[in-house]
């Protein structure tokens, strides 16, 4: 049995190995936010980002090249500038750089030998690394026909090994600090198996999963309305059966009071039974709520069975932890923390 980790866990994890000069190597299906978490922790940490795609790479391109020495008795092998190595000045406001070397095992065998000094020895050549460069590898699952070579043994005992999964939790409290469309949001918590659904098998042109959920966001975020005419870029995002789907619950919102009615009348509203409705209310007052309404929204959030009243807040505190501060806000939390545990 594989022992799987959440994206919030290999942040963890990651910086256990990264702190003992270690590699980890970080696996998952395609779409999972791999190369985005890496960034992540580069950012936590300071470091300037070297995004290094190593299906694009040649041997030499980590070996370094041949170069003749000026009398001509010798020659030596000059590294790539992709690599900061000992004496190269750390770039203006960072701590030190952090090598992302992605697509680590889709990676021809010959270049992934040629990575076994910067991996194990943090060499380039005969150019030791600067010492203030962390390395994370990253790829996809062999099982999941994504263009991937096997490790070799001598490259596998070389790293630290994290297979990563999707996790409902984690991708919601990203997906509301990134603001991610609350219809999308709503959705996915209405139906979380398609958070990510993948078959290596399917014959569909894509697939819903983290990545395809950000881009549809990024489409759809100017759009007050899901409009019929707009279904071939929903099954181009994410899939035909996914988006019909998706576009099927996006229209429960035009049978929801707008979010100016809520506010208007808070205890008047009726509250539906129909989860999926439910699901569509609480994602948009939490994504709605803001240092002027909050009051109100808050007589109307109550109002909702506790796990959508959760559902909404959580929106808005990712969006905004200071919210948490706000004593309509800080009385629930207090009055409802066996429920959030």
């Amino acid at each position: 049995m594989t022992i799987t980790i959440t994206p919030s866990q290999s942040i963890e994890l990651m910086m256990d190995v990264l702190k003992q000069g270690l590699v980890p190597m970080l696996t998952s299906s395609p779409g999972l936010g791999k190369s985005s978490l890496a960034k992540q922790i580069a950012e936590e940490q300071n470091l300037k980002v070297i995004d290094l795609r190593l299906s694009q790479c040649d041997p030499t391109d980590l070996g370094g090249f041949p170069m003749i020495n000026e009398n001509k008795s010798k020659a030596s092998y000059v590294p790539m500038n992709t690599f900061p190595i000992v004496g190269d000045p750390i770039p203006t406001g960072y701590s030190g750089w952090l090598l992302l070397m992605d697509e680590f095992n889709s990676a021809p065998q010959s270049v992934q030998a040629a990575a076994y000094k910067i991996v194990l020895d943090k060499e380039v050549g005969l150019h030791k690394l600067h010492n203030k460069v962390a390395i994370i590898c990253a790829g996809n699952l062999i099982t999941d026909k994504a263009i991937v070579t096997k490790l070799s043994t001598a490259m596998q005992s070389r790293m630290i090994h994290f297979e990563m999964e999707a996790n409902l939790k984690d991708w919601l409290n990203w997906a509301a600090k990134e603001s991610i469309d609350y219809r999308i949001t709503s959705f996915i918590n209405f139906r979380p198996e398609l958070l990510h659904s993948f078959d290596p098998d399917h014959s569909d042109k894509t697939f819903p999963c983290p990545r395809t959920w950000e881009f549809l966001s990024k489409i759809i975020k100017s759009w007050s309305s899901i409009l019929p005419n707009k279904a071939p870029i929903i099954a181009g995002t994410i899939g035909e059966g996914p988006a019909m789907e998706f576009t099927s619950f996006c229209s429960i919102y035009d049978r929801l009071p707008t979010i100016e009615q809520i506010i208007k009348d808070p205890l008047g509203i009726e509250i539906s039974t129909e989860p999926s409705i439910l699901y569509a209310t609480s994602g948009m007052i939490g994504a709605h709520i803001t240092r002027t309404n909050i009051d109100l929204l808050m007589s109307m959030i109550i109002r909702l069975p506790i796990e959508f009243q959760i559902n909404s807040l959580r929106e808005a505190i990712m969006k905004d932890r200071s919210f948490m501060k706000v004593p309509g806000i800080a009385e629930w939390i207090a009055k409802n923390s066996k429920a959030l545990l």
